[in-house]
């Protein structure tokens, strides 16, 4: 699973009803790109369509997360933490890195210039 798709997973298992227009803004990507992500989700049976008729008494969706989704939802968290933590500490090691490096250039410089 990616990360679009994770985060499309995360944002319908907070929501009772949100349309692709508001997940697309939420977790940034086209409409066109949310629609393929549910789609997928849905053919994995992670997600299932409901139709219902809105306001403006036009076709309309709720999506909602399968048994089978929030477990996956639940596994992703899983692995997507492990490599948020892996990369943060990456980060954290490089930012001293470039601190040591920096200190030293400043004390190389003469006149502290």
């Amino acid at each position: 699973m990616n990360e679009a798709q994770f985060k499309t997973l995360r944002e319908l298992s907070g929501e009772g009803e949100i349309s692709q227009r508001d997940l697309s803004r939420r977790i940034g990507l086209s409409l066109g790109s949310v629609n393929f992500i549910l789609k997928e989700l849905i053919k994995k049976g992670f997600v299932k369509a409901q139709r219902f008729k809105n306001s403006n008494n036009k076709a309309a969706y709720i999506y909602v997360l399968t048994p089978q989704g929030i477990n996956e939802r639940v596994k992703q968290t899983q692995y997507f933490l492990q490599l948020k933590m892996k990369e943060y500490e990456r980060l954290q090691k490089e930012i001293e890195e470039l601190r040591i490096e920096n200190t030293i250039n400043e004390l190389k410089e003469p006149n502290g210039e």
